[in-house]
């Protein structure tokens, strides 16, 4: 069966500074309309970076949708769609944890809400860190910890870490390095 929906006509609701919010009319596969409501976005980053000792630098962000301090890898958006994802990586370690890695090596592209959304998520394992300052974002606020890689693996098994991105990059990050 052809699974394919067509579009008719795309329909802009929204354009804000993150979310880009279209309200479309299409055709199912089996001919009948519909709409389909969903967000372009541009694209963003995570990074996973384990320090030689096997602790990875994390961050502690409150995130107004869920009113909380959520534990998180460092990560950010793209800033175009034609930004290449290893240099805006590079950027997002170095400017909230000012860390540098001396290698980043790609885990491939997470769809965190296929719903309702066209963002990928383009995951990186970092190694070889050094330190160096931060450059936060004038509206960024985050606290920065090193946390022992296994540790996080139990806390994201135990449902103690609930961001999609930061428990799919840290287990195949434990995959990676553990050559399993």
């Amino acid at each position: 069966m052809n699974l394919t929906e067509k579009t008719v006509k795309e329909n802009e609701v929204y354009k804000g500074k993150l979310l880009h919010v279209f309200c479309d009319d299409i055709e199912l596969p089996d001919g009948n309309p519909a709409t389909r409501e969903y967000i372009k976005h541009v694209g963003a980053v995570c990074v996973v970076p384990v320090t030689d000792d096997g602790k990875v630098v994390v961050e502690k962000q409150y995130r107004y949708p869920f009113r909380a301090v959520l534990t998180e890898i460092p990560a950010g958006k793209l800033d175009s769609k034609e930004e290449p994802h290893l240099e805006a990586a590079e950027r997002e370690l170095r400017e909230e944890t000012g860390a540098k890695a001396e290698k980043l090596i790609y885990m491939g592209g997470f769809i965190p809400t296929c719903a309702y959304s066209d963002e990928v998520i383009h995951m990186y394992l970092a190694t070889g860190i050094t330190f160096g300052e931060r450059e936060l974002d004038e509206d960024e606020f985050l606290d920065v910890e090193l946390v022992p890689l296994e540790d996080l693996v139990k806390d994201i098994m135990d449902g103690k870490i609930q961001d999609g991105k930061t428990q799919t990059a840290i287990l195949k990050a434990y995959m990676l390095l553990n050559n399993k």
